[in-house]
């Protein structure tokens, strides 16, 4: 149970980081009982803080939130707070929607991070191929749709790749521009196209 604080543009006092450690500590053990590891900055930025919370469960759940407020105190306790309902929320999950097989590691698969498009107004040679800046590769975990809007939900990442329990493929759901949430299912793009041949 390693938990590191971290200050930006200010001092974090023992006192307060004390208090962080403890709170963290006791919102995990709340709901489990295996260890944690985590990351939490305190940022200042002009007459604003914002706390950032990165919490990784044993379970390989990950957890982040962010709150931000006048005070370091304040902005701590609305990240906080939001880590606490995402806790609850998935140990929730856990007790009621745990069906057997659907949440292994299937396989592992690879990705890489491309440099952005410049921004230029001149027109792309023929030979453009974007600069890769990383490459890397992740678990890819079966689980059903549900169980990755939970997941999309408890990490506060835009997206979540992953293999669809009911369907075998590989499954995309994201966080829209406006809130709502998209799922990609190529296998039932497929089947509409196979419909109308």
């Amino acid at each position: 149970m390693s938990l590191r604080v971290s200050g930006k543009h200010m001092d974090i006092g023992d006192a307060f980081r004390v208090r962080i450690e403890e709170r963290i500590g006791e919102m995990v053990t709340k709901y489990f009982d295996g260890g944690y590891t985590g990351h939490v900055t305190v940022e200042k930025q002009g007459s604003r803080f914002i706390a950032d919370c990165l919490i990784r469960l044993d379970t390989g759940t990950v957890l982040q939130a962010a709150g931000e407020a006048q005070d370091p105190l304040l902005a701590f306790d609305a990240a906080g707070e939001r880590v606490d309902k995402r806790l609850r929320r998935y140990k929730r999950r856990l007790k009621s929607h745990q069906a057997p097989g659907s949440n292994g590691v299937f396989d592992d698969v690879s990705y890489r991070v491309m440099a952005p498009v410049p921004d230029d107004d001149e027109d792309f040679p023929e030979d453009y191929a974007p600069t890769i800046v990383a490459e890397s590769s992740m678990a890819l975990r079966s689980m059903s749709v549900a169980s990755a809007v939970v997941e999309l939900d408890l990490k506060d990442s835009p997206v979540v790749v992953f293999r669809n329990s009911g369907s075998t493929q590989v499954n995309i759901v994201y966080r829209r521009p406006d809130g709502n949430i998209g799922w990609i299912d190529p296998s039932a793009v497929a089947g509409q196209n196979a419909a109308q041949q």
